[in-house]
């Protein structure tokens, strides 16, 4: 295997240590990211070099001129405070003329708006969920196709930010209640789309023309009682909750091989709809009858070991440093091939 010359781009708060000792569970896990794609280009034999930016681009610039990268591996998801900015990151590397993992400009922009990706996946007779966005500073009004009950979320950002188990509305005040909280506190428009009772499904892809649907994975919410299944912000990032009530990820076992096949397909097709490449992992919600609508997609999502994406991975017998190289090796040869869809 060649050894590759790798910047690595990362939050300033999360440049990882060379070593996890001496670091409590909490902290390791602020960073774990960046530590395990470091940690293992580094195992791998790769010359890596980490670099936290946020609000200046010209260091970026300096060590592109003075490291010289084969590659930069970018784990940003956000700059100068705002993760609509990604896309400007992917611009600046192309304009560099340096190849970059991940999704490319064109992409991340037509993934971030969930109205945006769900009317484009819709024209590919993909099932989305009814939706209408509820723009900053307007008065709410429900339009009447929208049939209660909603989940109400933030238009733009990921990782679940703003859901609680209050962001299921089965009134107009709520709605209204809902709607002013994401504007308030997330400080986006809000979208507030039908509630599909049923399954939460995850399909990662990894590739540029030629696509790999990994195994369809599946969030299994454990013991939450009465609550609501959905992925809300204390189900997806607290772990002490995760362990009480027994929310784990893993493969979506009992799924007949037609229906899993079925939506590996679909996940695919919505890649290539909204022009991504690298890797991705596509959302979906699997209703009672089976079903599978398109919730959102998340270019460059979770890579660390013990996330779905590489879990997914080695499920399908990829191990975690043959899966780094892969993503690598996909940057590379989009350069290599003069793509650019930004």
């Amino acid at each position: 295997m060649r050894r590759l010359r790798i910047l690595v781009l990362m939050h300033p708060d999360f440049v990882p240590p060379d070593s996890t000792d001496g670091y409590t569970a909490q902290e390791i896990n602020r960073w774990k990211t960046e530590y395990d794609v470091v940690s293992t280009l580094r195992a791998m034999g790769h010359d890596v070099r980490p670099l936290g930016v946020q609000e200046e681009i010209k260091p970026v610039r300096d060590e592109i001129e003075g490291f010289k990268p084969h590659v930069v591996f970018t784990l940003l998801e956000e700059f100068h405070y705002q993760t609509a900015y990604d896309q400007h990151i992917a611009s600046f590397l192309e304009l560099m003329k340096v190849p970059y993992t991940g999704c490319n400009p064109r992409g991340l922009v037509l993934a971030r708006g969930k109205d945006l990706s769900k009317t484009l996946v819709h024209h590919r007779r993909v099932a989305v969920p009814a939706f209408a966005v509820f723009p900053m500073r307007r008065k709410v009004k429900r339009p009447q196709r929208l049939a209660l009950p909603l989940i109400v979320k933030s238009l733009n950002e990921d990782g679940s930010t703003g859901i609680s188990q209050a962001s299921i509305v089965d009134t107009d005040e709520k709605l209204a209640e809902r709607v002013a909280f994401i504007h308030a506190r997330v400080e986006t428009a809000a979208i507030a789309e039908q509630f599909i009772e049923g399954r939460e499904l995850y399909v990662s892809v990894l590739g540029n023309n030629r696509l790999k649907a990994l195994p369809v994975w599946e969030l299994k919410f454990g013991a939450m009682g009465d609550a609501r299944r959905i992925a809300t912000e204390k189900v997806k990032h607290d772990t002490s909750y995760q362990q009480r009530v027994g929310i784990a990820d893993g493969p979506a076992e009992d799924l007949a091989p037609e229906v899993s096949a079925r939506i590996q397909r679909t996940a695919k097709r919505i890649y290539r709809t909204l022009g991504l490449d690298g890797y991705a992992r596509i959302d979906f919600r699997l209703s009672s009858d089976g079903t599978p609508y398109f919730i959102e997609a998340n270019p460059n999502p979770e890579i660390a070991e013990s996330q779905e994406f590489a879990k997914a991975a080695q499920h399908d017998g990829i191990d975690y440093p043959d899966l780094l190289q892969r993503v690598v090796n996909l940057g590379i040869r989009r350069a290599k091939a003069g793509v650019s869809v930004g």
